[in-house]
């Protein structure tokens, strides 16, 4: 039996040192052994509880929904791409190592991901290399540096190591705009995170990422895409009928579907649907944002009341894609 697999789960150590001297990057005040607060500088950035660091607490959540592998990854916040290339290679490596003491109890229930200096390519690979060898199984990145996206040329360097290293790549939105209209309601994270997303799928089509990596590069994006699958036909029509402006890529945008996965974490069987019929269903892996309270609880419960997938297609979506994404076929 195939196991149940989430790709989209995030950890935060329960310390760590001091990442910079300057008053402005994260830390941790810990309220009591189950609950603290990331901080940045002074500002509260997010209440979190002891399942963001503790093996223990994630694997008894993990039984209660039913999933068998958590993929463990950053959460984006740290990713520090502003800094410089040895202050975020630094951050990086603080990280991940403290991600492999987080999993190491789980006897390989928890796959960590790492995060990677990707302001500068070449120590961005060599942390890969350096986190594959130690035991991470992919990265995580964010969906822009600044601003630059996907398609720059030394992300591109990046995404191309990783093809050769077979790492898989997951790609989550973050650093989303600030203005008066998106400060209220969580806009940022309602509006802009599946925004960023779409621009950042866009970037990789019409930027020719597409035709410049290798097809045996593995790329998911979380929150299902953003709202690239629902304006897919929007994209296409504008590459025929605007191609000097937008035609960057070699073939029509919807030729690209197939190249990338996304995660389930749409909240809606409807939703869900939509991205089966344009994305494909063997380009949708179970995800869920655990364990914060944006995510899905229980998780892949979308899945599997969404009464239009066949078992063997809900297979696919549990775990079926997640464990071919992850090389972890062998896992039963």
């Amino acid at each position: 039996m195939t196991p149940i697999i989430d790709v989209h789960t995030h950890y935060v150590p329960q310390g760590w040192p001091q990442l910079a001297d300057d008053g402005t990057a994260p830390w941790l005040r810990v309220e009591n052994e189950r609950e603290a607060t990331i901080m940045v500088g002074s500002r509260e950035f997010r209440r979190i509880l002891a399942n963001c660091w503790d093996a223990d607490f994630r694997l008894r959540e993990m039984a209660e929904d039913g999933v068998d592998v958590q993929v463990v990854s950053p959460t984006p916040v740290f990713f520090s791409y502003d800094r410089t290339p040895a202050e975020g290679v630094r951050i990086a490596k603080v990280f991940n190592d403290l991600a492999l003491e987080i999993c190491a109890p789980a006897n390989g229930r928890l796959v960590p991901f790492c995060q990677v200096p990707l302001q500068d390519p070449d120590l961005a690979c060599e942390e890969l290399d350096r986190c594959l060898a130690a035991g991470h199984r992919g990265v995580e990145i964010g969906n822009h540096v600044g601003d630059r996206d996907l398609d720059d040329a030394g992300i591109v360097t990046f995404l191309q190591h990783c093809a050769e290293r077979g790492a898989p790549v997951f790609v989550h939105p973050w650093d989303m705009p600030s203005s008066p209209r998106l400060n209220r309601w969580m806009a940022q994270w309602l509006t802009g995170m599946p925004a960023e997303t779409h621009l950042s799928v866009l970037a990789l089509i019409l930027g020719g990422v597409f035709d410049r990596v290798p097809e045996s590069l593995k790329i998911c994006f979380a929150h299902g895409g953003g709202s690239f699958a629902f304006w897919l036909g929007r994209l296409e029509n504008a590459w025929h009928e605007r191609h000097d402006v937008i035609g960057g890529s070699v073939k029509p945008p919807s030729s690209y579907v197939g190249r990338f996965a996304v995660d389930s974490v749409v909240f809606e069987p409807s939703a869900l649907r939509l991205l089966v019929d344009v994305l494909g269903v063997e380009n949708v892996l179970l995800g869920s944002d655990y364990p914060y309270p944006l995510g899905e609880r229980p998780v892949g419960q979308v899945v599997r009341k969404a009464q239009f997938l066949s078992d063997a297609d809900r297979a696919l979506l549990l775990g079926g894609n997640a464990a071919k994404f992850l090389s972890l076929e062998d896992v039963r």
